[in-house]
This record gives structure tokens, C-alpha cells and sequence, in this order.
């Protein structure tokens, strides 16, 4: 399935626009760039994690000149599926699963500071004096 066909389709499920399905994925993929280029890894929840991996300096040979050559180690991205997109892809799971762990794991409240976890005094303070 191509870019264009996965907006369309995503477009008809979620009863979206496509201009807006594609500035999502287009922000989600600018975003996932930044991040791996700042040496970040992108971990998505019951999806897979985006990191980048280093590929050491290797041996190759030129196939025009069948010269032995030395490859140079380079970074590239790589995907690794999670465990539920593996088994909803061969049939062990459902799909919708995995819509289910998304919405699992997104924070719906606003994160709490440190002020908010403390319970809050009540009254007046007892003194020695008083008590």
C-alpha cells in the first residue's frame, strides 16, 4: 500500500479529512526524523521502536574492478515491530489490539508537579506550645 492509498483509506475509517491524515503523518514523520537525528530512539507502545543502528566497517568488493574495498561503518534507521504488531500480523491476534494498547497508553491528564502528589495542610499548624 502506497502513501496516497493508506491516507484514502485511513480517511474513510476515522471519517477524517485527508488534508488532515496527511499533515498528521507528515508532522509524525518530520517528528520521528528530528528525533532519531538527535539520537533519540521513538518508541511507539504495542507499534515498534525507530532507532538508529551503527554498521561496523566491513570488507566488500567492487564488482566492476572485483577489487576488495573497505565498506565504512555508517548509522542507519531501523524498525523492530513490537511483539503484538508481530503476532497480530500472522494471525495470533487481533488488529484492533493494537488500537487498544494505544489508547492504553496515552496520557489523558495533564502531568502532575511535584506540589500535587504532596497532601495539602490543613488548618492551623499545631505548635508545642498548643498541643
Amino acid at each position: 500500500m502506497h502513501k496516497n492509498e493508506f491516507i484514502k483509506q485511513l480517511a474513510k475509517e476515522t471519517s477524517l479529512p485527508q488534508k488532515e491524515i496527511n499533515q498528521v503523518m507528515k508532522g509524525m514523520v518530520e517528528l520521528i526524523t528530528r528525533t532519531l537525528r538527535e539520537g533519540d530512539k521513538v518508541v511507539l507502545t504495542g507499534f515498534g521502536t525507530f532507532e538508529i543502528r551503527t554498521r561496523k566497517e566491513r570488507h566488500g568488493v567492487n564488482p566492476q574492478t572485483k577489487e576488495d574495498i573497505m565498506i565504512a561503518a555508517t548509522q542507519t534507521p531501523s524498525f523492530t515491530a513490537s511483539y503484538n504488531l508481530k503476532k497480530a500480523v500472522v494471525g495470533k491476534a487481533e488488529p484492533e489490539a493494537l488500537s487498544t494498547e494505544f489508547e492504553n497508553s496515552v496520557e489523558t491528564e495533564a502531568p502532575k508537579t511535584e506540589n500535587e502528589d504532596k497532601p495539602k495542610a490543613r488548618g492551623r499548624r499545631k505548635t508545642k506550645a498548643s498541643a
